[in-house]
């Protein structure tokens, strides 16, 4: 017969450490940083567009950089999930839809991913106005929308219910909050994008600023997230 857990003198059950819980708080870390470096050069992107400072393309160029540390916050975000404290061998990647917190993560991901042929799409020269809205409007709004419902099933997985709800005593529900925010000011920067037959955007000032809004937001979250300590 096995011996019992030691118990000591207090009484109380000695805790172990996870050994899973060091390496957890590593790409928690890795996943914070890379989303305050990604968030602060969109806000720097969306700010050398507004003050039409070294032409679109420098303003592109800073946007792919700030999209690459997304993809990779993104991406450590869903290393994360699927080596949590209670798994077993490392793994870069799983499928389990049945879990809220992994549909989250890799919809934001995937919204990266999509972000992505908007950044790359933004270099091609020539385009017509269709041609823009095609290729590089249109995946910004796919990611836009990835984005807002990564944060709705973040929010979900929080409140137990499909309606938002109200926890500022959880760092983990100001993460959620304050990025779903600047969902929704990229969505509004992507909305304002789109390019009319005219070859004018719809309201270039509202894209730009609700651009860097948005950024700084996910900036600020990812500060939030370097406080947060994962099991």
């Amino acid at each position: 017969m096995a011996a019992g857990p030691t118990v000591p003198p207090t009484g109380r059950k000695r805790v172990y450490a996870s050994p899973r819980r060091p390496v957890g708080r590593w790409i928690n870390a890795i996943s914070a940083t890379a989303f305050v470096i990604g968030g602060s050069l969109f806000a720097l992107g969306a700010a050398l567009a507004q003050g039409d400072v070294g032409g679109p393309r420098l303003a592109a160029t800073v946007y792919l950089v700030g999209g690459v540390f997304f993809s990779t916050g993104a991406y450590a975000a869903v290393l994360q999930i699927v080596n949590g404290p209670h798994e077993g061998r490392w793994r870069w990647w799983s499928a389990e839809p049945g879990r809220l917190e992994w549909l989250s993560t890799v919809v934001l991901f995937a919204g990266t991913l999509v972000f992505a042929v908007n950044l790359v799409d933004s270099f091609i020269g020539g385009l017509t106005a269709a041609q823009v809205d095609r290729l590089v409007w249109s995946p910004d709004m796919v990611g836009c929308a990835l984005f807002l419902v990564s944060g709705h099933l973040a929010m979900v997985e929080i409140s137990g219910t499909w309606l938002p709800c109200w926890r500022p005593r959880q760092i983990g529900w100001w993460i959620v909050a304050v990025n779903q925010l600047g969902s929704l000011l990229f969505m509004a920067a992507a909305v304002a994008s789109f390019i009319r037959a005219d070859g004018d955007m719809i309201a270039i000032a509202i894209a730009n600023w609700g651009t860097l809004g948005g950024a700084l937001c996910f900036a600020a979250g990812g500060v939030i997230q370097e406080f947060e300590r994962p099991a």
